[in-house]
């Protein structure tokens, strides 16, 4: 009787240990290979559905990059996406001696308080800050390299 050992594949569902890097045109976004991996449960919107979906069928112990095309990871930038938030309701929110300047990411609570989100300060007055919450690489092309090291 000889027993033979199948390479597990990347299905809807799986559980993965995995080495990433998402860049775009400026670089780098995230990258864990210099790190401890991640690890994250295909299908639970810890990435997007576009790179999710690059991920199926792979073997555990592949080591690949895909490009993928402006706008195809996250989304086409949406105008309405940046939006301008009075200072009096940021001092509520947070530190009310908070200064902000432009390029500084923000986190902000959900409305049910469960989660946050995140906004880059793109502009300022005195009485506003404007954020774009639209993600970092929405209507850019994307380099997504992944290396799997468990499947589950």
């Amino acid at each position: 009787m000889s027993s033979s050992t199948q390479i597990p594949v990347v299905q809807p569902g799986s559980f993965l240990t995995l080495h990433y890097r998402l860049a775009g045109p400026a670089g780098d976004i995230i990258n864990t290979f210099n790190d401890k991996p991640a690890t994250l449960s295909l299908g639970a919107g810890e990435l997007s559905p576009a790179v999710e979906q690059r991920l199926l069928g792979l073997e555990e112990g592949t080591h690949t990059t895909f490009a993928l095309p402006a706008g195809e990871a996250f989304g086409e930038r949406n105008p309405e996406m940046q939006q301008w938030v009075a200072r009096t309701l940021l001092a509520q929110l947070g530190d009310p001696d908070e200064q902000y300047a432009v390029g500084d990411v923000v986190q902000f609570p959900t409305p049910d308080g469960a989660g946050s989100y995140a906004g880059a300060v793109v502009a300022l007055s005195d009485s506003a800050v404007q954020f774009d919450f639209n993600h970092p690489l929405a209507g850019q092309p994307v380099t997504f390299e992944v290396r799997l090291i468990g499947v589950l």
